[in-house]
């Protein structure tokens, strides 16, 4: 539960957020409106001219028929045209899907008809996925505003808008999209409130101020890299945006380019230093770099340690779901850590441990962790059902994930939901699984995940039709279309039959214990 002096400093947050995302901007706006706030590449927009573009793209959205409680498609890489496009929905009081361009097309229609979007806007200058999106669904390519080479997709005329809520806490500002364990989308509702809480928060924990220069490379169509631009805004400092992660360019960036903060997830840090061993650098220049951290999937902990010693900072690690806007714990500087810990619990979070009981844990033991607080979703999108799954009558939320407290610090050990986590992507099983099924010498699959290198694989168990000469290269080559690069799986393995309960369920942990043995 939260402390005393905790609620006091949860009161004075929520008294000083502004109403709305965009609104994020206002006090750097005001107070040093020439600072840069946005850098792409040779790109730079200053506050002042953030806040003039956003205006301007709004006010061509608005022309463009977007309305307050339609739902927009913004298909692009981390660039200034999507962080104007997602602060212009919010002006609009229009909630904004940032999707990931590398999707397949089966993938991205599939949100586009869930949410029920008003029209879809691709950033072709940025993303050549983008623009084979764009062509693919009869975009025109022209001017929004400012921004140039934007994709517009048709308006949607069936397209009905939400309900427009005065309350922050009810206005739904991003609507981000999990395929979820079922393999159908899941869209997570969350409120401008919950953003700007949870970034805020964060944002306090970390000592932001207007002096720092962020280095913005995990996807903003995921909810560390939207969290990420928030914290920017409300701090005044800068982010630099960066499309697709290069360790070179990381490098390079680090020591010339005035980066204080860095955020990864283990592969980020694990690919930069294999950069280093293969260029024989005999070391990193850090330049100004004061943090680093690491979310969005398990650390291991030679990693941590090898990364700590590289760069000379502790490597502080996290602890979020999307649900969540992410935040729910983090490590702090002034407390490092030298195990697997993810941190104290973030001001204004509180959290339990249930077993499976459904008894509170009180004495360190695992149990399944739930979480209450400002940073929880309005809930899933068009489900009713699933939200009343997720959260309960008291406001808890199940976070599907096994955990126990040391102290005040929380352990995560394990999951409930069989997620697996790429790269920093969340992916789940069953969707794979339904595609691996599509295929004509298919009878069943099992995906799961096997741990390399502070990452995790994602493997694949087939059993076929009796007499089919299939091969597992063929049937990467059928599947590769169907899912976006993260989600294909790294290795496909025929098996005659898959191990199973007398009732057929498959025994996936049995195929997981297989793979350690290997």
């Amino acid at each position: 539960m939260a402390s005393a002096a905790q609620a006091g400093d949860i009161t004075e947050i929520l008294h000083a957020l502004p109403d709305r995302l965009h609104e994020a901007m206002a006090r750097a706006v005001a107070a040093t409106p020439d600072r840069p706030a946005l850098v792409e590449g040779a790109v730079t927009w200053s506050y002042r001219e953030l806040a003039q573009n956003v205006e301007e793209i709004a006010s061509a959205l608005r022309s463009l028929g977007v309305r307050g409680g339609d739902r927009i498609m913004i298909v692009s890489e981390n660039s200034i045209a999507l962080a104007g496009l997602l602060l212009a929905a919010s002006r609009l009081d229009a909630w904004a899907i940032v999707v990931n361009p590398r999707l397949s097309p089966r993938e991205l229609d599939q949100i586009r008809e869930h949410s029920g979007a008003r029209r879809m806007f691709f950033t072709t200058a940025v993303s050549a996925e983008a623009a084979s999106h764009a062509t693919r669904l009869g975009a025109t390519v022209g001017r929004v505003g400012p921004l140039e080479n934007i994709g517009v997709g048709p308006l949607n005329e069936s397209a009905v808008p939400e309900p427009v809520e005065a309350d922050r806490a009810k206005q739904v500002a991003i609507l981000i999209y999990t395929s979820g364990t079922t393999g159908t989308p899941k869209g997570v509702m969350l409120t401008h409130e919950n953003m700007l809480f949870s970034a805020q928060v964060i944002a306090n924990i970390r000592n932001m101020t207007n002096r720092d220069r962020l280095y913005l490379v995990l996807p903003i169509s995921h909810i560390v890299g939207v969290s990420l631009l928030t914290q920017t805004l409300l701090s005044g400092c800068t982010a630099r945006l960066v499309s697709k992660y290069d360790p070179a360019a990381l490098a390079t960036a680090l020591a010339g380019d005035g980066v204080t903060i860095l955020n990864g997830v283990p592969a980020t840090y694990q690919r930069l230093l294999e950069y280093k061993a293969v260029q024989g650098l005999p070391r990193l220049d850090t330049g100004a770099l004061r943090m680093i951290g690491v979310a969005g999937a398990p650390l291991d902990l030679d990693l941590k340690t090898r990364t700590e010693r590289e760069l000379g900072l502790s490597l502080l690690n996290g602890y979020g779901i999307t649900e969540c806007a992410p935040g729910i714990s983090g490590v702090r500087s002034d407390a490092p850590r030298d195990d697997h810990g993810v941190g104290t619990l973030l001001p204004g979070v509180e959290a339990r441990i249930v077993g499976r009981d459904g008894v509170v844990v009180t004495d360190g033991g695992v149990g399944e962790l739930h979480v209450r607080g400002r940073n929880v979703m309005r809930g899933y999108y068009r489900a009713p059902d699933l939200t009343a799954q997720a959260i309960d009558g008291e406001g808890w939320f199940n976070t599907g994930d096994l955990a126990h407290f040391k102290g005040d610090c929380l352990f995560i050990v394990g999951r409930t939901k069989e997620m697996i986590i790429r790269s920093g992507f969340n992916v789940y099983p069953a969707e794979i699984e339904a595609v691996l099924n599509s295929h004509d010498a298919v009878v069943q699959s099992a995906v799961v995940g096997r741990a390399v290198d502070g990452n995790e694989d994602v493997v694949a168990f087939v059993q076929l039709v009796q007499g089919a000469k299939v091969t597992p290269s063929e049937i990467m080559a059928y599947i590769a279309p169907q899912l976006t690069s993260y989600k294909r799986p790294s290795q496909v393995i025929v098996l005659d039959a898959l191990p199973a309960t007398s009732s057929g369920k498959i025994l996936k942990h049995k195929l997981a214990e297989s793979l350690r043995a290997t």
